[in-house]
C-alpha cells in the first residue's frame, strides 16, 4: 500500500500538478520575504508619472512635447541610458495643430530629444500581425532554432516610426504570471509569427549598455542555456529563456516623480539607468510579486537590477530532476529502513532528515541563489514516514499481542514482557538449540480416577490444583510450559529466551516441584482427598524449537531425540523407584554443585545405546 501511495505522489511531483506547483512557489516567495536581495547596483533610477503629476500637467496621455521636455530634463543630468516602459504607438493628437502653426510636431520634438540620448523603447504584443515598422537588434543562434522554446505571439504593437528610428533599441515588456497570478520571472525572448525572435526590453537594454549590435542565444538539446550581449555579460536562463527575478525591497531603487525631474535641477542621476513608467491609478496595472504589488516599470527595474548584480535565482529542468531523484531515493530509504529500526530512532532520523533538507534548501537560496524545492519532499517524507510508522507500530502491536496470547500461560510474566519488548529474541521460524527438557506425570493416576468415578468434576479440580502448583514452580524457575497432556506436564528451558543456566534451572525446578507437592499432599490429606505421587524426567540436548503445527493451528513447541529421552526417563522413574531421573548430559552441563546420585546405566525404550541416569539425594 505504501509503495502504491509513494508512486502516486511521485507521479504528482513529476507532472507538477497545480497543488505541488503552488506550494513550491509560495515557499520560494516566503524565502524572498524573510531574506530579500540586498545587493544592488545603485545604478537604476525610476521616474514615474504619478497622480500628482496628472493633476499638475494634465490627463494622460500627455502631449509629446511635455514628454520631450521631461526627456530633455532627464538627459541634462547625463544618465547612462533611458528606458521607456511607455509605448508611443499612435501619432500625437496635437501634431497637426503644431504644424498649422509652422512648428515641429510633438512627435518630432520627442524624436529629436531621443536622438540626443541613449534610449530604449518598448513594444507590446497582440494577437494580430504586426502593422507598423519594427527595429530590432541582430540575433545569433548558437545551438539551433529556439523559437519553439519561447512564448509565441502573432505580432507586435510598435512605436511611431518617427520616434522609433532615433532610439538605440526596443524590446517587449512582457511578464507571464505563474499559476497563482504572481510575477516571479520574465522571458528574455519571445517569438512572433511574422517577425521571429524579439528581445525583452531588459535584454535590449543590456545590449545597449554593452554597446553591442548582436545578441547571442546559446542552446543545446535540453533548451536555452544562456543569452549574451558581450563576453562579459552572459545571462544564465532556464530552457525557455526565463530568468527568476530576485526581488529587493522597493525602497532600494531610487524613485522620483516626473514632476521632480521637471521642476528640480539638483537631482543627481548622472551615469544612471533611468526607467520611465506609469504609477497612477487607472494607468498602471499593479501586479502581484513575492514582495507585494508593483507596477510594470518597478518589476522591470527589479529584473534589470537582478541581472546586473548577477543574482538571478536559478532553477531549471536539472533542478527538477534532482528533486525527483531525491524523492525516489528517500522513499526507498524510508521503506527499507523504518521497519528495521525502533520508533524512537525513527523519530530522531525523521527530524534530522527534515531539518537537513530545510537547511539545504535555505542554504542553496541564501548562499548560491538556487531554488531547491523541499516542500514536496518534506510532505512526502512526513506522509510516508507516518504511514510506515503506523504500519510498523501496528505490526509490532499485533506481534506483541500474539506473543502475549501464546506465552502468557506458559512463561513468567516478566519473561513475556521481555519478549514483547524485543520480539527478535523469539525466532518463530524454528531453530536448533541446546535445551533442557522436563516431563512430569502423576503415578498411580488410575486408582485416583477410580475414586472420582462418580465425581468427574472433583477429579478435574484435583488435577488442576496439581497442575497449577507445578506450573507456578516451573515458571518461577524460568521454564516454558510446552503443553499439558492429561495429568502430564511438558516443559523446557533456553527458549524462547536464552538461558545460560538452563540445566541448573530445570534441576532446581524439579526439586522445588517435589517440595511443593509435599505441601499440596498435606493439604489434600487434611481435606480427606487422595494424595499424589509423581515421576520427573530431565534431559539436556539439541532440539528444534519454534512454531509447529498446521496453517490453521500451531503451537510453540520442541521436537528432537533429546526430548524423547526426557519423556523415557520420566517413564523409567517408576521402575527405578526414584521420583526424579536426570540424564547424564544434564548432570555434566550443570554448573552448580547439586548433590547428584548415580542410579544406573539403563537402556530406554526406542534406543539401543544405554544412558547413565542420576537423581538428587535430597
Amino acid at each position: 500500500m505504501v509503495v502504491v501511495f509513494a508512486l502516486l505522489m511521485l507521479t504528482a511531483k513529476y507532472l507538477d500538478v497545480a497543488p505541488v506547483e503552488t506550494l513550491r512557489l509560495k515557499i520560494f516567495d516566503f524565502y524572498q520575504k524573510i531574506d530579500p536581495r540586498t545587493e544592488t547596483t545603485e545604478s537604476i533610477v525610476l521616474v514615474e508619472v504619478t497622480e500628482e503629476d496628472l493633476k499638475k500637467y494634465g490627463q494622460w496621455p500627455w502631449p509629446r512635447d511635455v514628454i520631450a521636455n521631461l526627456h530633455k530634463k532627464i538627459n541634462s543630468h547625463e544618465p547612462k541610458l533611458i528606458q521607456y516602459n511607455i509605448i508611443f504607438s499612435e501619432p500625437d493628437r496635437l501634431n497637426e495643430l503644431k504644424q498649422l502653426k509652422g512648428l515641429p510636431s510633438n512627435d518630432k520634438e520627442l524624436a529629436m530629444a531621443i536622438s540626443e540620448s541613449s534610449t530604449i523603447l518598448m513594444y507590446s504584443v497582440k494577437n494580430d500581425p504586426t502593422s507598423t515598422p519594427v527595429a530590432k537588434a541582430g540575433i545569433r543562434l548558437q545551438g539551433g532554432k529556439v523559437d519553439h522554446l519561447v512564448y509565441n505571439f502573432e505580432g507586435l504593437v510598435s512605436n511611431v516610426t518617427e520616434i522609433l528610428q532615433y532610439a538605440k533599441g526596443a524590446g517587449v515588456n512582457i511578464m507571464v504570471p505563474n499559476i497563482d497570478g504572481t510575477i516571479r520571472q520574465i522571458p528574455l525572448f519571445i517569438n512572433t509569427r511574422d517577425l521571429g525572435l524579439i528581445p525583452n526590453i531588459i535584454t535590449d537594454t543590456l545590449r545597449a549598455l554593452a554597446q553591442s549590435k548582436m545578441i547571442k542565444i546559446s542552446s543545446n538539446e535540453k533548451g536555452i542555456k544562456n543569452i549574451s550581449v558581450s563576453s562579459d555579460e552572459v545571462v544564465i536562463t532556464d530552457e525557455h529563456s526565463n530568468i527568476n527575478i530576485n526581488y529587493a525591497p522597493r525602497d532600494t531603487i531610487k524613485t522620483y516623480s516626473a514632476g521632480d525631474l521637471l521642476e528640480d535641477n539638483t537631482i543627481d542621476i548622472k551615469n544612471k539607468i533611468v526607467i520611465v513608467g506609469l504609477n497612477a491609478a487607472g494607468l498602471a496595472y499593479l501586479k502581484d510579486t513575492p514582495l507585494g504589488l508593483m507596477t510594470d516599470a518597478q518589476i522591470s527595474a527589479q529584473a534589470l537590477d537582478t541581472v546586473l548584480t548577477k543574482t538571478q535565482l536559478h532553477r531549471n529542468i536539472t533542478t527538477q530532476h534532482i528533486e525527483i531523484s531525491a524523492v525516489i531515493l528517500t522513499a526507498i530509504l524510508l521503506i527499507v529502513a523504518i521497519p528495521k529500526i525502533g520508533i524512537t530512532s525513527t523519530v530522531v532520523a525523521f527530524m534530522s532528515l527534515v531539518g537537513t533538507l530545510i537547511w539545504a534548501s535555505w542554504h542553496a537560496y541564501t548562499r548560491h541563489n538556487y531554488l531547491f524545492d523541499v516542500s514536496f519532499l518534506v510532505i512526502f517524507i512526513t506522509i510516508i514516514w507516518g504511514h510506515l510508522i503506523y504500519n510498523n507500530f501496528s505490526t509490532q502491536f499485533r506481534l506483541r499481542q500474539q506473543i502475549k496470547k501464546q506465552f502468557e500461560h506458559y512463561l513468567d510474566p516478566g519473561m513475556v514482557k521481555k519478549l514483547q519488548k524485543d520480539p527478535s529474541l523469539l525466532k518463530l521460524g524454528g531453530e536448533t538449540r541446546n535445551m533442557t527438557f522436563l516431563f512430569c506425570d502423576i503415578r498411580g493416576f488410575t486408582p485416583i480416577s477410580e475414586k472420582y468415578k462418580g465425581n468427574p468434576e472433583g477429579l478435574t479440580k484435583l488435577i488442576n490444583r496439581f497442575l497449577t502448583r507445578m506450573t507456578d514452580v516451573i515458571i518461577a524457575n524460568g521454564g516454558t510450559i510446552d503443553k499439558f497432556m492429561g495429568d502430564c506436564i511438558m516443559a523446557f528451558w533456553n527458549a524462547p529466551i536464552e538461558d545460560g543456566e538452563h540445566e541448573e534451572h530445570a534441576v532446581q525446578a524439579a526439586m522445588d516441584m517435589q517440595e511443593e507437592l509435599s505441601k499440596l499432599n498435606q493439604q489434600l490429606d487434611a481435606e480427606g482427598l487422595p494424595t499424589i505421587a509423581i515421576g520427573i524426567g530431565i534431559n539436556t540436548g539439541e532440539a528444534l524449537v519454534g512454531n509447529m503445527g498446521s496453517e490453521q493451528r500451531f503451537d510453540y513447541s520442541v521436537i528432537g531425540d533429546a526430548v524423547n529421552l526426557a519423556a523415557r526417563l520420566e517413564s523409567s522413574s517408576k521402575t527405578l523407584g526414584k521420583t526424579l531421573v536426570i540424564g547424564e548430559d544434564t548432570v555434566k552441563a550443570a554448573k552448580l554443585s547439586y548433590n547428584f546420585e548415580y542410579i544406573d546405566q539403563i537402556t530406554v525404550k526406542g534406543k539401543t545405546e544405554s544412558v547413565k541416569v542420576y537423581t538428587t539425594k535430597n
